[in-house]
């Protein structure tokens, strides 16, 4: 993972504190990119061997100021030393490349894009971005540069998951604590996402195990993907559709139940709230993942939320497994689709962004028209030397 910008940074430190909490190991490793030292220090889980602090001689540590354009021509420039810490990374050891960046400030969503074309022209193994959209109260400035971003980054990675900001914000909420929470939000779905198949001895293994490179042929439609997640307590030995019982009283969990339970939990996935909100049968391909403790899993609910996956999508492609996770306290449903093309919000940021650049197309040229009266005032003004 290379974390790019401050929302990158962050988002990939607590990707690697989730894995430890967890214990999935699905970082293999981890690079923070910025071009504001502060941002930097500010990290917990990055080792400060894989930090990098770029653009130092334009700069000189303290950012781009949501100037995303100074962003990439620093990314560009300063390249090589990103790939220095890139190269620490153990190349046969992982399954791909996810570049993490906010796509409305200006470090990530300008860099990141650069870095993307990069990797992609030196290694084998897929690069993937998630970009995080900002909220519509941020500002038009921010809004422009997501567009902006949206569509180099889309072209620049193997696939794109989205993680829209203004989708997940609640009335009310500090921008400190409403960030921290979205970040949390990121990183249980793609946590989980990207945790299954890892598997090491001595762990449970699924009935049905989805691995890497059932993610990997999800995603290779290219485009855009979104993730929707759902998830249910399991300690409850009162009964109901959460006991653990079986209905002759043995202290075993009930088949049925568990069969109900994910193949309910597929659907709120779904149908719920999606990172980045879409109609789902516009998906080209999807994947589903069932986790939680191995005897809530069983093979006959993962086939039944995959062929109703498969009737709403419309999509033969629809793949689907078990992620057992020990010592979990809930089952979870988490859905990929890829590829997905009707995405209002997407829409939207052009639209805004259009308006946007307009706005500031006019505002620079009555700047120019008052620049150059006011130095014609001043030269009307003076007297002639000779």
């Amino acid at each position: 993972m290379v974390g790019f910008g401050q929302a990158g940074g962050k988002i990939v430190d607590k990707f690697i504190e989730y894995d430890r909490r967890t214990g999935s190991e699905a970082v293999r490793s981890a690079v923070a990119v910025n071009t504001a030292k502060a941002d930097l220090m500010g990290l917990e889980y990055v080792p400060e061997e894989n930090q990098v602090l770029i653009g130092q001689s334009r700069v000189k540590g303290h950012g781009v100021g949501a100037d995303n354009e100074l962003g990439a021509e620093i990314a560009e420039e300063d390249i090589d030393e990103i790939q220095g810490a890139v190269d620490n990374v153990p190349i046969h050891d992982i399954d791909a490349f996810l570049i993490v960046a906010g796509m409305g400030g200006g470090t990530g969503s300008g860099g990141a894009p650069v870095l993307a074309k990069y990797l992609k022209r030196i290694y084998t193994e897929p690069v993937y971005g998630l970009g995080i959209l900002p909220g519509r109260d941020e500002g038009g400035i921010y809004t422009l540069n997501a567009a902006r971003s949206f569509q180099t980054f889309t072209r620049e990675v193997d696939n794109l998951l989205v993680f829209d900001n203004d989708a997940w914000r609640e009335s009310g909420e500090s921008v400190g604590s409403g960030y921290d929470r979205i970040n949390e939000e990121i990183v249980k779905r793609f946590g989980i996402l990207f945790g299954a198949g890892e598997v090491e001895r001595g762990d449970a293994v699924g009935e049905s195990v989805v691995d890497s490179s059932e993610i990997i042929n999800t995603l290779d439609t290219g485009g855009v993907s979104t993730v929707g997640y759902a998830a249910e307590e399991v300690d409850n030995p009162s009964g109901g559709l959460l006991s653990r019982f079986k209905s002759d009283g043995t202290d075993e969990v009930d088949s049925t139940h568990a069969t109900n339970r994910i193949t309910s939990l597929v659907r709120k996935a779904a149908l719920g709230r999606l990172t980045l909100p879409c109609e789902i049968d516009s998906a080209e391909r999807s994947l589903l993942v069932a986790s939680g403790p191995p005897e809530y899993l069983n093979r006959k609910g993962v086939e039944k939320g995959r062929k109703w996956l498969e009737n709403q999508t419309g999509s033969m492609e629809v793949r689907g497994g078990d992620y057992p996770v020990g010592g979990s306290q809930q089952v979870a449903g988490v859905v990929l689709l890829s590829g997905v093309s009707e995405v209002p919000r997407v829409e939207e940021l052009q639209d805004v962004a259009i308006e946007t650049q307009d706005n500031i197309d006019e505002i620079r040229q009555e700047s120019e028209e008052k620049t150059t009266d006011l130095i014609k005032d001043d030269e009307d003004e003076l007297d002639p030397l000779f």
